[in-house]
């Protein structure tokens, strides 16, 4: 779903056999010849495992077909019913359903999002005020991505997504920039789940699959998986090395990009789309939706066309859908990229054309490489030599890197240590927005464990350290390095108390709190804290609730609850950088605590 710097460059293929055709009447054959040939050298240039097209004019195919391998392994064939996971293009599926529900009168596009999610809080009430639904559907809210916290923090339920959206800081005002938020795709499947009382899952398949006959597309990894015609995704490795990439699991996360589906399923989807609304004759979206969702709704960034292209101009955002100017063709277009998958679905609605090409390279600019060579032909376009123009810009964007790499002079302050030892960076970081980083030291590194991701921490300096991705098959890529770096901070006690890190890159980093791994300890080992204590006069009592969770209950304050740290130190649940250590003799018998505060320690004597 992360679109790479290449998806929005543009794509094409020799034309020159029809040029010298003048005054013949062009066939579908003439039409379509070459490309075969064109596309195997694509797939040869940029080391692609394999990719489908299928091309729609009014509300028919004209051109559907598998070049390469669906698994390269075993060799197989893609073929035009091989499935992948589209990504993205998932996004346009998900708005059909508030076109639905606005023709119903369920929903408003200009009402309060929070008038259909009342429980859904946003990071302030400038936001909880203004932000509509119209909002959701155009990248206008003024939330940056936070992409990585359903990415490296996923989960199954949606519910605790939504709620992770009241900590997610904005970079913008309300309809101040467009910027493109996955969260915002969550919320608007969450909307339909509401109105509807049934899932998104529900409500696609009702609504959209079966209407359009896209009896083969799904929309999770399980059932992926279980095809008998399903891509294998991939990804490039050292600009050549293709390698497997494991299948990823965003089912929360679903309204967003988790549709798995075929070019001949797509192409009823986009050939919807080309008559208003309409498949087979029979209205499927409303056409007041339709004409509203591929309308400039935001204009995505502003520029003037280059003096190269000079005829692929402006950027705008729908519902679910970019326009763009193409070679004086008004085009609609999403992509999308998974892990091991990238997609294109496109259509030029005057000129009643429609081209998906769905592909297994991760991150890839196969998909519009081949959308352009086939739109040139379509459109009657002149040929222009799109995979050696990608291909160029490409090569020039990574020489220029490598220079602009050997001319950065690095910050790292040499000879420095971390300020404690690496014991005591061990412990659970939390954001409430996005998750928990477990960190541990094994033998004589420190590791930090997010939901899906492992990284080994390498000093950088001082309480600095650099995330390296730690695979249980391939071990540890040093080469493979990353802008992210991991700061420790501690509080005024002197332990380390929080971790911070810039995953969104447009605010400041982030803080993840700290607090610490609970030890094991049975009920029979507590046993030996439990009693009162006396301090100043007063008594705090110790005592153990339920089965096993020690509570310490001073007067005048709240019961805290105590989690077990290490040999006889316990710290306050609540409360950071708060400590109980109890003296405990050789005997096993606890005489005394000792209250370990920021503002000093305090010890008490037992009764």
């Amino acid at each position: 779903m992360r679109m790479p710097i290449f998806a929005i460059l543009l794509l094409s293929t020799a034309f020159a056999p029809m040029a010298q055709k003048k005054m013949k009447t062009v066939t579908e054959t003439d039409r379509f010849a070459g490309l075969d040939t064109a596309f195997e050298r694509v797939l040869k240039d940029w080391h692609a495992a394999g990719f489908a097209v299928a091309v729609i004019e009014k509300d028919k195919v004209v051109f559907a077909k598998g070049f390469g391998y669906k698994d390269i392994e075993k060799k197989t064939p893609v073929t035009p019913n091989t499935l992948f996971a589209i990504g993205s293009c998932t996004k346009a599926f998900t708005s059909s359903l508030m076109g639905l529900l606005q023709k119903d009168g369920k929903l408003e596009y200009d009402k309060p999002v929070r008038n259909y999610l009342p429980d859904l809080t946003f990071y302030n009430d400038a936001m909880n005020n203004t932000i509509i639904v119209r909002d959701l559907l155009t990248h206008r809210t003024g939330l940056p991505r936070h992409d990585y916290s359903w990415y490296s923090f996923p989960t199954s339920s949606r519910d605790s997504l939504v709620k992770r959206i009241q900590f997610m800081e904005p970079s913008y005002g309300v309809r101040v920039k467009w910027q493109y938020n996955n969260f915002m795709f969550l919320l608007q499947g969450v909307i339909a789940e509401k109105l509807s009382g049934k899932s998104w899952e529900e409500n696609i398949s009702e609504k959209i699959f079966k209407p359009l006959g896209m009896t083969h597309s799904n929309f999770t990894i399980k059932d992926l998986a279980k095809s008998e015609d399903a891509a294998t995704g991939y990804e490039l490795k050292k600009d050549s090395i293709i390698k497997k990439k494991d299948y990823y699991n965003i089912d929360a996360m679903g309204p967003a990009g988790s549709i798995n589906s075929s070019v001949l399923d797509m192409a009823n989807w986009v050939s919807t789309w080309i008559n208003g609304g309409k498949f087979n004759g029979k209205e499927i979206l409303p056409a007041g939706y339709i004409s509203e969702a591929m309308s400039s709704q935001m204009v995505v960034g502003a520029a003037l066309p280059s003096k190269e292209k000079p005829d692929i101009h402006f950027a705008t955002y729908g519902f679910g859908w970019m326009m763009g100017s193409y070679k004086g063709h008004y085009r609609v277009e999403h992509g999308g990229n998974i892990d091991g998958f990238s997609a294109s679905t496109c259509f030029f609605p005057s000129d009643s054309v429609g081209i998906v090409v769905l592909s297994n390279q991760n991150g890839s600019a196969v998909n519009s490489i081949v959308r352009n060579l086939i739109a040139d032909r379509l459109l009657k376009l002149p040929y222009h030599d799109w995979n050696s123009d990608v291909k160029k810009t490409s090569d020039k964007a990574k020489v220029s890197a490598k220079e602009a790499e050997k001319s950065k002079t690095s910050s790292q302050k040499i000879n420095t240590k971390p300020s404690h030892t690496l014991k005591e960076y061990e412990g659970l970081y939390n954001h409430p927005g996005y998750g928990t980083i477990e960190v541990s030291m094994v033998h004589d590194s420190l590791f930090a464990k997010l939901t899906k991701d492992r990284w080994w921490l390498r000093h950088y300096h001082y309480d600095v350290f650099e995330p390296f991705e730690a695979d249980p098959k391939e071990g540890i890529d040093t080469a493979d390095k990353g802008p992210l770096h991991i700061q420790f901070n501690m509080n005024e006690s002197g332990d380390i108390s929080e971790a911070t890190l810039a995953l969104e890159p447009t605010l400041s980093p982030l803080h993840f709190t700290k607090t610490p791994k609970a030890k094991e300890i049975t009920k029979e080992e507590l046993a030996k804290y439990v009693g009162d204590y006396e301090i100043g006069g007063a008594i705090a009592k110790v005592y153990i609730k339920g089965e096993k969770t020690l509570y310490v209950l001073v007067p005048g304050q709240p019961d805290y609850e105590l989690i077990p740290v290490d040999k006889n130190k316990f710290s306050l649940k609540i409360l950071s950088g708060y400590y109980v250590q109890f003296d405990v003799t050789d005997k096993g018998e606890s005489t005394g605590l000792n209250f370990l505060q920021p503002n000093g320690n305090f010890k008490a004597k037992k009764k």
